[in-house]
């Protein structure tokens, strides 16, 4: 899978995965993300502080290599929010 290039758990995912099933989670999250262009998913400031923001409505403590590894990866992938095959992409990576 594309994210254990990164050095990103399959064990994170997985967590993250389950928490995302909460729809209360789900809407909260979906809250950061509104209005995220392309050019923010490709400045890893904002990314970071995505990342960030993700993590603590999730409840997932990430270290400074997990989240650094998060930023690269998301990066990496030139998510063009508004096209639905990057998001398909996304999805399928993460089934």
């Amino acid at each position: 899978m594309g994210y254990q290039q990164y050095g990103i758990s399959p064990a994170l995912v997985a967590r993250v995965k389950q928490k995302m099933k909460n729809s209360a989670t789900k809407e909260r999250i979906k809250g950061i993300l509104d209005g995220v262009t392309k050019s923010d998913l490709q400045d890893p400031a904002k990314v970071q502080r995505l990342v960030k923001s993700a993590a603590g409505v999730l409840k997932e403590p990430l270290s400074q290599a997990e989240e650094q590894q998060i930023v690269r990866f998301v990066v990496a992938q030139r998510i063009d929010p508004n096209n639905t095959f990057h998001l398909i992409k996304l999805w399928g990576m993460f089934r």
